[in-house]
């Protein structure tokens, strides 16, 4: 059975990373995501991600359920097939290069998506096990809107089209 991710995301200001890094244990991650042709219904996607000077390649493929909710299906692969995937990448998408911040705060892992095409904003996700889960962002970090229900802000969609005014 494939697992079901549930994740809530919002549009925060840029964030102040050497307070987030101070005050939380901060994994970080370098992150180039590329998106593959897929059929209708479903996403697919490579991830090049560089974590303390290594490197890990991950292939995905979702299909999904709701606005909060889809189906989720991760593998780690080699470099050679991650690869032999970009050959089949999407050419009306351009990678999304993002670098991301994951802190622990109270129950939940907070993924803080800083993107090399804004300099004001940034996204949030948390991801939850049921779409009414309650949780709690810190102080130091400004919501500006739930953008979860925004197709916008799909990082497939970003990878369509990442230049547009977030605040409208």
């Amino acid at each position: 059975m494939t697992p079901i991710e549930i994740e809530r995301k919002f549009l925060i200001s840029y964030p102040n990373i050497e307070l987030l890094k101070a005050k939380y244990k901060c994994d970080v991650k370098d992150i180039i995501q590329t998106y593959l042709k897929s059929p209708k219904g479903t996403t697919r996607r490579v991830r090049k991600i560089t974590c303390n000077n290594k490197t890990e390649y991950i292939f995905t493929q979702k299909q999904r359920i709701s606005s909060l909710s889809c189906y989720e299906d991760e593998t780690v692969i080699s470099i050679s097939e991650y690869n032999d995937l970009l050959n089949s990448a999407d050419e009306t998408k351009s990678p999304v290069i993002k670098t991301r911040y994951a802190i622990q705060y109270n129950d939940h892992i907070l993924e803080i998506d800083v993107y090399d095409f804004w300099t004001d904003f940034a996204t949030l996700e948390i991801e939850l096990k049921s779409e009414d889960e309650p949780f709690e962002i810190p102080d130091i970090i400004n919501v500006i809107k739930e953008v979860s229900d925004d197709k916008r802000f799909k990082n497939t969609n970003l990878a369509a089209n990442h230049v547009f005014d977030p605040l409208n």
